[in-house]
């Protein structure tokens, strides 16, 4: 694949990924706002400090809607371009798959990898949950976590394509992807656990935050694989008899 490819397909990552935002955007902000809303509400119910001594330097309002906008929009748009980066290297070395079906393959990769596992072992939480003092042991444990789960991600791939000569892809496969279960099991046992979730904290609200935080990331990741595998399959693979086409076809003629 010629730069030009890969600088053309970088770009329709960057606007698959814009699109993908904005439909994870109207997610976010229909059903996870509410319930930060409700997590915000029940930590000034239950908090001993006045909350009345100052003013946030960024009101709630332009939190729930400019900020939350751009920082959804700059995600979609930086994973965009990483993921159709992955898809030049994976076009063509992992299985005889088109330019959309591999466009998929990578999508569904990157929303286990590095949203799904990393979510299993630290999951979601609202606002209102958690010690501000551990913030920074918390990320750095939650960024580990998504490092080691793309990189076991690529190791099984590796595997995988290492077992097919001799146990055939079907087989290669599941036995790359039992190897992948069993490390993120490891790591998840050696990885310290999190806890700090109040105890009377409503279960029903936490349990609706992170569905909705993984109903945003289900669609991000769905919406960039439709996208881009459209944009993909245009670029890669124009259709026949295209005006194009024609033109190139009738030129010798002339």
């Amino acid at each position: 694949m010629n730069s030009i490819s890969v600088r053309a397909l970088l770009v329709r990552g960057m606007l698959a990924g814009l699109a993908a935002g904005v439909l994870a955007l109207v997610v976010a902000y229909l059903l996870g706002e509410p319930h930060v809303d409700s997590a915000i509400a029940f930590e000034e119910a239950h908090s001993p400090h006045d909350h009345g001594g100052g003013e946030d330097p960024v009101s709630r309002t332009m939190q729930s809607t400019a900020g939350l906008a751009t920082g959804i929009l700059v995600y979609g748009v930086a994973l965009g371009g990483i993921a159709s980066l992955v898809f030049c290297v994976a076009l063509g070395r992992i299985g005889r798959f088109g330019p959309r079906a591999t466009a998929a393959l990578v999508s569904l990769g990157a929303l286990v990898a590095v949203y799904l596992v990393p979510f299993l072992k630290y999951p979601a939480n609202p606002p209102s949950v958690g010690d501000p003092d551990t913030i920074g042991k918390r990320t750095a444990l939650y960024f580990l976590m998504i490092a080691l789960s793309v990189l076991l991600a690529v190791a099984a791939v590796i595997l995988g394509k290492r077992l097919a000569p001799r146990l055939g892809n079907w087989n290669a496969t599941v036995a790359a992807g039992a190897a992948f279960v069993v490390a993120v099991g490891l790591a998840y046992a050696f990885l310290p656990s999190v806890n700090e979730l109040p105890d009377d904290f409503p279960a029903g609200l936490l349990w609706k935050f992170r569905l909705s935080a993984l109903a945003m990331q289900l669609l991000l990741w769905t919406g960039f694989g439709l996208v881009f595998g459209h944009f993909a399959e245009r670029l890669l693979a124009p259709r026949a008899g295209a005006p194009g086409e024609k033109a190139r076809t009738a030129a010798p003629a002339s």
